[in-house]
């Protein structure tokens, strides 16, 4: 099994609808396969992420009561019994609460999306805080860990160094992110480690850096020049966002005329 292969039965693997057979082939795919087995632990975070979301929502006994009486008012006679009485109070229910949810939204956002892509980053952020994780090539020689690249991702990943600026270049990697591999360039200030996830984002216009915490970490999104980035680390917010503006203007004058 290849991972093109893999990636189309990852969710199902991770949701456990995969029969015994397929099961043990993902399984031992993903032995061998750093990018899927990585896909396989963010799709395991976010499903035990929405399940205990704070966009899950028990609704009351008088929530139920009102549901109830009014499916019997507009009921057909016929309907009108016990039998059939909790298939339409689940349906009215779960129609009540995505009209809650999607109207909490404002039009043209997707925060869903976004809250996953920034929760994935982060879980990845922390796992490669652990010993040995951080990168799979190491070196502060961008003409090092930018060919590093070459034959591992389907884009060229842009590779500065800042280290006069006091953010230095220590490595890259790869990693994975919504399913799809992604290229990791990790920078060092002080004691403080973060992490540059890219990949491309084909016809997505450009969008100025918008900052988020989450768990005492912070983030930084942008997308430029047909790809997305993200930062993160426990950096404060003001030095981060300093890095993003020096990757911005340096990837601003790399595609200039």
């Amino acid at each position: 099994m290849n991972c093109e292969e893999a990636r189309a039965l990852l969710t199902a693997y991770v949701d456990g609808e995969l029969d015994l057979i397929h099961s043990l082939e993902i399984e031992k795919h993903i032995e061998a396969c750093e990018a899927c087995r990585r896909s396989v632990e963010n799709q395991r975070t976010l499903r035990f992420a929405i399940e205990r979301s704070s966009l899950r929502y028990e609704p009351t006994a008088a929530i139920e009561g009102r549901i109830e009486t009014a499916l019997r008012s507009s009921a057909p006679p016929n309907t009108r019994t016990q039998r059939g009485r909790w298939p339409w109070i689940a349906i009215a229910a779960g129609v009540l609460l995505a009209t809650f949810i999607v109207g909490r939204w404002p039009f043209g956002v997707q925060p869903a999306v976004d809250n996953m892509v920034a929760q994935e980053i982060l879980d990845s952020h922390l796992r490669s805080l652990l010993p040995g994780h951080l990168t799979d090539v190491q070196s502060s020689d961008r003409h090092t860990v930018k060919p590093w690249f070459s034959g591992r991702t389907d884009f060229s990943p842009p590779v500065e160094d800042f280290a006069a600026q006091g953010f230095r270049l220590i490595g890259g990697r790869l990693d994975s992110v919504s399913g799809r591999t992604v290229a990791a360039l990790v920078y060092q200030h002080r004691q403080h480690s973060i992490n540059l996830y890219v990949w491309p984002l084909p016809g997505a216009p450009d969008a100025s850096a918008t900052s988020t915490a989450r768990q005492g970490y912070n983030l930084i999104h942008w997308t430029q020049a047909g790809l997305s980035y993200w930062l993160a680390s426990d950096l404060n917010a003001e030095e981060l966002q300093s890095l993003a503006t020096l990757l911005r203007r340096a990837l601003a004058n790399a595609s200039a005329p």
